[in-house]
Formats: C-alpha cells, structure tokens, sequence
C-alpha cells in the first residue's frame, strides 16, 4: 500500500509514532489492572456496563464488535461471578437489560484505580516535570483529533 503523496513525512511519521506508542500503552495500562479470574473481554463488558446501564447483549455485542452468541456466553460468565445481573427491559418485556451489581461496580472502580495508579506512578518515577508538562500538552492536540 503507497503512502498518499500529498503527506508530509512528518505527518506520516507521527502517525506511525503515535499509533505504535498508543497500542503498547494501552496494553501496559490494561496489563496494570489484570485480574486473573476476568479476561479482557469480560473486563471490557463490565466497563461499557458502567458508563451505560441497562443495555441488551446485541447491543454489547455491536459495541464490542463481535458476535451475539460470544456476547450472551461472556454475560452468562459474568453473571455466574455475581458481575452482572439481567432482568427485564421495562418497556420490552421480550428483551432483556444488562446491569452491573455493586460488586461488578467495584471490580470496575478498583481496575480504574489500578490503571490510574500505575500510569501516574510511571509519569512520576520516569519523567520530568517539564517532560510531564510535554505529555499533557500532546494530550491537548491529540485530544483536537478526536473532534469533527
């Protein structure tokens, strides 16, 4: 696949930098808060449950990108471990609403703290203030890209 000629190399190297730093940070973070009886499906579902209660697993199915039938086999898994529970949509008494418990809640609290901890600990003990202060500055443009 050619590069599009109309980029500057410094755009596409960034491109390539950020990408590739993104990717293993992201698994550094998530690695940080691994829990040993979840896998990082199920860890993702727990996190989705918590910024948006009471959806169906079609819909975490499509959030997740995969298909149905590994949805309903990830929330029975979960609901085994008392993470999450399901009951009927009140609107829809055909469907049936994922909720998180209080102790799917927490599990996603402590992950967060874990992942939170680790990161800023890193920032802490590897970098500079000033090199700090570069990272919350880049964060500022990345963060341009996101928005249309």
């Amino acid at each position: 696949m050619s590069e599009n000629p109309s980029l500057s190399p410094s755009a596409v190297r960034a491109s390539r930098e950020v990408r590739a730093v993104i990717s293993r940070l992201r698994r550094r973070i998530l690695n940080a808060a691994e829990v040993e009886d979840i896998t990082l499906g199920q860890a993702s579902v727990l996190a989705r449950l918590s910024d948006k209660a009471g959806v169906t697993a079609s819909e975490l199915a499509s959030a997740d990108g995969v298909r149905h039938q590994s949805m309903t086999a990830t929330v029975a898994s979960l609901a085994a471990r008392g993470l999450v529970e399901r009951g009927p949509d009140p609107d829809d008494g055909r469907r049936l609403l994922i909720t998180l418990t209080a102790e799917g809640q927490r599990r996603v609290d402590e992950g967060r703290q874990a992942r939170t901890e680790w990161l800023a600990g890193q920032l802490q003990d590897r970098c500079t203030e000033e090199e700090r202060r570069a990272v919350i500055a880049s964060m500022a443009v990345l963060e341009r890209l996101t928005h249309d």
